[in-house]
C-alpha cells in the first residue's frame, strides 16, 4: 500500500522525522505498562512523564495533574494565531486494559516493530493516537507553525475504568484548562473500513451511546435447598435477567445514525427507506431497516449496534453452597442508551425487572450527539479524502463510550477521529482489548499527515 505524498507545505512540516517520531513515541508508550486493573489500581505516571518530556522539548508547558498518586494526566495548550477564536481539544488516554502475555505472539509491552507492523497493548487503543499527536505538535514547533485556534492537548488516566482519576477529575477540578474549547477529537474514528468491492470507508464518530451499567438485586428468605421456597431470590433474579436478555428494543434512529445509513446506502447504490429522508420524520419500520442493513453488506456493522438501546446481562452472583437457598442474588447488566433514549430505557427496565427485583446504576454516563454538518466534520473529511482519494467519509455513532462524555460537561462537542489507513483484511475493531493488538507503521504515517492537515484546517 503506497503512501500518498503530501503537498510541499505539508511536507515541510510533516517530514521524515515527524513520521519516525510517531512510530517511536507510540512504541515507547507501549513499553510503559499502564495497565488499568479497575477499582483504582493502575499507574499512568511513567507514560505521562514521557509525554510531558516530549512536549517540553517542543517548548510547550505541560502540566501533570493527579487525583491520586500515579494516576497522572498531562495537559498543555498550543496557542493559536487568532485571538478570541474558539479552541479545539485533542485528547487521548494513557491507560490500557490488561493483557495475558501467554496468549500473545509477542510480549504485549514490547513495542516491537515486525514486518512493518508495531505490536503491543495500546497500539490501537490508544497510544497510537497519543504518539501521532505528539509528533504533530513537535513538527509544528520545529516549523514555527501556529494553528488558527488554540489547541488544548489532554492525555488522560483511567479511561478504561470509570475516568474518575482522569477526564472526570480534569473536567470537575481543572475546567479552567479547557477554557474556550468547543469541539474535541479523540479515539475510535477515521480508520479504513473495507466494505467490499474495493470500497473504502472512513467512519468519523459524531455520537456515542450512553453508558448504563446496572446492578440488579433480588431478595428472599434463605433456607434449606430441600424445602419449598416460593420467594427464591435466585429464581426471581433469573426471571428478570431472562426478560432483559430476550427483550427486543424498539428502533430509535438519531440524526447521526440516519445520516450514516443514508451515506452508506448512497455509496452502495441502495435506495434507503423513505422515512430516512427527513431527520424530523418518523422512523422507518424495523423491517425496512433490517432490509436496508442487509443490502449494505459489511458496512452495516457500522450502524447496526446503534439503531436502538440495548441491555446485555453479563454477571450473575448468588449463593455459596448447593443445598443452601441464598437470601440475595445479584446480576450486572451492560446497558447502552442512544441519544434521546434515556426515558425509554428507564421505563423499560422498571417493567422488565418487575416488582421482585431492584435495580440501580453501577455506572452511568450520558449519550452524546455532535453535528455531522459542522465545519470541523468537513475539515476532518477533507483531510482524509486528500490523502486517500476515492474513499468515502461517513458519520457514525459509537456503540460504546470515550472520555468525550466527561468533557461534554464543559460544553465540548466530541468527535471520534484517530486517522489510520489500514490494509484490507486488517480487523481493526477486533484488536480493541484483543490479543495481538498491533498497527501498521504506514497507518501511523498516514494518521500524522491527516491529523496535521485537519487540525490546521479547523
Amino acid at each position: 500500500m503506497a503512501e500518498v505524498e503530501a503537498p510541499s507545505g505539508e511536507a515541510a512540516r510533516i517530514d521524515e522525522r515527524a513520521l519516525d517520531e510517531a512510530v517511536e513515541f507510540t512504541a515507547e508508550l507501549i513499553r510503559c505498562d499502564t495497565t488499568n486493573h479497575g477499582g483504582g489500581e493502575g499507574s499512568e505516571r511513567e507514560a505521562a512523564e514521557f509525554v510531558a518530556a516530549r512536549l517540553g522539548e517542543a517548548g510547550l508547558d505541560a502540566r501533570m495533574l493527579e487525583k491520586a498518586p500515579g494516576r497522572t494526566n498531562v495537559v498543555t495548550r498550543i496557542e493559536g494565531s487568532e485571538q478570541g477564536a474558539d479552541a479545539v481539544l485533542v485528547h487521548g488516554h494513557l491507560d490500557v486494559v490488561p493483557a495475558e502475555a501467554g496468549e500473545w505472539s509477542v510480549p504485549p509491552f514490547s513495542g516491537e516493530v515486525r514486518d512493518g507492523v508495531l505490536w503491543g497493548r495500546g497500539a490501537i487503543d490508544m497510544k497510537n493516537h497519543v504518539g501521532m499527536v505528539l509528533a504533530v505538535a513537535r513538527a509544528w514547533a520545529r516549523a514555527g507553525v501556529r494553528p488558527r485556534r488554540d489547541i488544548v492537548l489532554a492525555f488522560t488516566a483511567d479511561e478504561e475504568d470509570s475516568a474518575a482519576y482522569g477526564s472526570e477529575f480534569l473536567a470537575e477540578e481543572h475546567s479552567e484548562l479547557f477554557a474556550g474549547c468547543t469541539q474535541g477529537i479523540s479515539e475510535s474514528g477515521a480508520f479504513t473500513f473495507h466494505a467490499g468491492g474495493g470500497v473504502r470507508l472512513y467512519p468519523v464518530a459524531a455520537g456515542e451511546r450512553g453508558t448504563a451499567w446496572l446492578r440488579l438485586t433480588a431478595h428472599g428468605p434463605a433456607g434449606h435447598g430441600s424445602k419449598v421456597n416460593g420467594e427464591n431470590a435466585v429464581s426471581k433474579l433469573a426471571a428478570a435477567v431472562h426478560r432483559i436478555g430476550e427483550y427486543d428494543w424498539p428502533l430509535r434512529l438519531t440524526p447521526v445514525v440516519r445520516a450514516g445509513i443514508r451515506e452508506l446506502a448512497r455509496v452502495r447504490g441502495v435506495e434507503p427507506p423513505a422515512g430516512l429522508a427527513d431527520d424530523a420524520g418518523p422512523d422507518p419500520t424495523p423491517a425496512e431497516i433490517d432490509e436496508v442493513l442487509a443490502l449494505l453488506g459489511p458496512s452495516a456493522e457500522l450502524v447496526e449496534p446503534t439503531v436502538r438501546n440495548s441491555a446485555n446481562p453479563t454477571v450473575l452472583s448468588a449463593g455459596y453452597k448447593i443445598n443452601v437457598i441464598p437470601g440475595t442474588a445479584t446480576a450486572l447488566v451492560d446497558g447502552r442508551v442512544v441519544p434521546g433514549g434515556e426515558e425509554e430505557f428507564l421505563r423499560t427496565l422498571d417493567r422488565l425487572t418487575g416488582p421482585d427485583v431492584e435495580w440501580e446504576f453501577e455506572h452511568r454516563e450520558v449519550p452524546l450527539a455532535a453535528s455531522a454538518g459542522s465545519a470541523e466534520f468537513a475539515a476532518m473529511s477533507e483531510a482524509l479524502l486528500h490523502f486517500d482519494p476515492g474513499a468515502h467519509v461517513v458519520p457514525y455513532c459509537m456503540s460504546g463510550g470515550t472520555d468525550a462524555k466527561q468533557f461534554s460537561r464543559l460544553g465540548i462537542e466530541g468527535y471520534g477521529f484517530t486517522p489510520l489507513r489500514l490494509p484490507e483484511g486488517f480487523d481493526y475493531e477486533a484488536l480493541f482489548h484483543g490479543v495481538d493488538e498491533r498497527v501498521p507503521v504506514e497507518a501511523l504515517h498516514f494518521g500524522v499527515r491527516v491529523m496535521d492537515r485537519a487540525l490546521l484546517a479547523m
